[in-house]
């Protein structure tokens, strides 16, 4: 199929260039066919796919106590299909999803690849590794030794799972978990990364506690998720610069899941604060990608596109900056550099069309008029 007329961002430079896209099955040609159909998309504007690097399909954005969460495996998997196809239309190609319980966001991965249903790529983590009644130990994935943590690794392996997540901290979804307590010490973390690394598998660490962020990079983790830096004295209040330089030295990206919920804090004192974390972190070079953390209460599945602006007020990236953390630079932080995330030649046919340019207003990306994931068109309507 050939997409003619585009005014085509390609995910990685500055420039928005004229041009055609080409589509030769699920990838970007190198060419074009003679015998290819066509579309004419005079005036409209082409970005990659968009990529959500942490949600949670098994939750329900409408329960807010994780206990209480749909428990009938069938029901629960008709749920998580419904959100995938959700999640595509909204021009999100690929997610990241970073926890659950039954392995059931597997299942769906693997229907999705086997063009069985439609949905964006899946990586996921399965059973995060917790300490006994930790930060969501109902997942399944606690261990109070290394030993344990290896069989909770070996689980994960045994189910195919994308890559490993550890909840280095505790968090607010769960009863008697406070976010600023470390749930491991550094000797642990250290050797679970070392362990994961034998598999093959990168390391996504759940931080909010400065401690546990230090504790994150020192172990020399991949992702660093929330990145909250609370402290005695409350949230954002414990950022320490040798640790956001640790952090970038380590070239660990930071993965902190500004949502359009974070909306309320740009009329808040907080937002200082913010403001302040990510211009520190900014200065010795950490790199960000987009993430919302969709699934917790009143986050949705297809949040990212309604974030964006709120992420690049708050991290004062620009809007070119802002769609990178959501397109190339997210590839290259979960593992997929060269397959998704930018519009060239072999990639994976990811792409989102809209009316306006959404690099002049990160607002456009509310209303994709075509999705296309691994060259399949799909409809928002």
């Amino acid at each position: 199929m050939l997409y003619k007329n585009l005014n085509i961002w390609n995910g990685v430079g500055e420039d928005i260039f004229f041009g055609d896209i080409f589509v030769d099955k699920d990838i970007f040609g190198i060419g074009r066919s003679k015998q290819s159909s066509s579309k004419d998309f005079s005036g409209c504007f082409a970005i990659p796919g968009l990529i959500d690097s942490h949600i949670h399909l098994c939750l329900d954005p409408y329960e807010r106590n994780p206990l209480k969460q749909e428990v009938d495996e069938e029901k629960l998997k008709a749920a998580m299909i419904s959100r995938a196809e959700l999640i595509v239309k909204a021009g999100i190609t690929t997610v990241r999803d970073l926890g659950g319980g039954k392995h059931l966001e597997l299942l769906v991965r693997d229907l999705i690849k086997e063009k069985k249903l439609t949905g964006p790529r899946l990586i996921c983590a399965g059973q995060p590794i917790t300490s006994r009644g930790g930060h969501c130990h109902f997942w399944g994935g606690e261990a109070e030794s290394i030993e344990e943590a290896i069989k909770v690794m070996n689980r994960q392996a045994m189910a195919a799972v994308d890559l490993i997540k550890i909840m280095v901290t505790g968090g607010s979804m769960t009863p008697k978990s406070k976010p600023i307590n470390s749930q491991f010490d550094l000797d642990f973390l250290t050797k679970v990364v070392g362990e994961a690394k034998k598999l093959n598998y990168p390391v996504a660490a759940h931080c909010h506690g400065s401690d546990g962020i230090l504790k994150a990079a020192e172990a020399g983790v991949s992702t660093i998720e929330h990145c909250s830096w609370v402290g005695e004295s409350g949230w954002g209040r414990g950022f320490d610069m040798k640790t956001a330089t640790l952090i970038s030295k380590k070239e660990i990206w930071v993965s902190p899941t500004v949502n359009s919920g974070w909306k309320r804090y740009l009329e808040s004192n907080y937002l200082e604060i913010l403001r302040n974390n990510f211009k520190k972190m900014k200065e010795v070079g950490v790199r960000f990608i987009a993430s919302t953390d969709a699934g917790i209460p009143n986050i949705f599945h297809t949040d990212l596109p309604l974030a964006m602006p709120v992420f690049s007020e708050i991290a004062g990236l620009t809007n070119t900056e802002t769609l990178r953390a959501a397109t190339s630079d997210a590839a290259r932080a979960i593992g997929l550099s060269g397959v998704t995330g930018s519009i060239e030649s072999g990639c994976s046919a990811d792409f989102v069309i809209y009316d306006e340019n959404p690099l002049a207003d990160l607002n456009v990306l509310k209303a994709p008029k075509l999705v296309v994931v691994r060259g399949q068109e799909v409809s928002v309507d």
